[in-house]
């Protein structure tokens, strides 16, 4: 298995994918719930978590999730071309400030096994699988959904959650 670590400031701007994050980032854990909060419906409370002075962590899946919301938010006329765009362009600036956890198949073993808080959706429990992934002790992690089925797990797994 092939692990690159996300960039330093003197690397070119792109985001690497990592199975495991540094331990020093895993702070906070942003699903795509609150990421399409942020991007596509502007909540404030979505926005402060985004804007942490941490460097986010995220499933390299996060940005398959939110582009299509993105697409499907502008088609169904809740955004505009030019909201479309400027929502494209703060994912790609977001995808640039985190470390992007591929989805390993650690995590899809860990998706594969019964959550403490079902029923779970497959894709939300890619999320929750990627930040048992990371070995970080729970108390030491934030997960930022605005799922309740993603929240309700975190807590039940010992997460703090936003």
């Amino acid at each position: 298995m092939t692990r690159i670590v996300a960039k330093r400031r003197n690397q070119p701007s792109c985001a690497k994918r990592t199975a495991i994050a540094p331990a020093a980032s895993a702070e906070s854990a942003i699903d795509s719930s609150a990421l399409v909060a942020a991007l596509v419906e502007h909540d404030s409370d979505a926005l402060k978590s985004l804007r942490a002075k941490t460097r986010p962590i995220t499933s390299a899946l996060t940005f398959a999730e939110t582009a299509r919301a993105i697409i499907r938010a502008r088609v169904a006329g809740r955004l505009t071309l030019d909201a479309e765009r400027a929502a494209v362009r703060a994912l790609r600036r977001f995808e640039r400030r985190c470390y992007v956890v591929a989805v390993t198949d650690d995590v899809l073993t860990r998706v594969r096994r019964p959550s403490p808080v079902e029923p779970v959706r497959t894709l939300d429990a890619v999320h929750i699988a990627t930040a048992e992934s990371l070995g970080e002790p729970p108390q030491l992690m934030t997960i930022v959904s605005r799922d309740n089925r993603v929240r309700d797990n975190a807590k039940a797994l010992g997460y703090s959650v936003e």
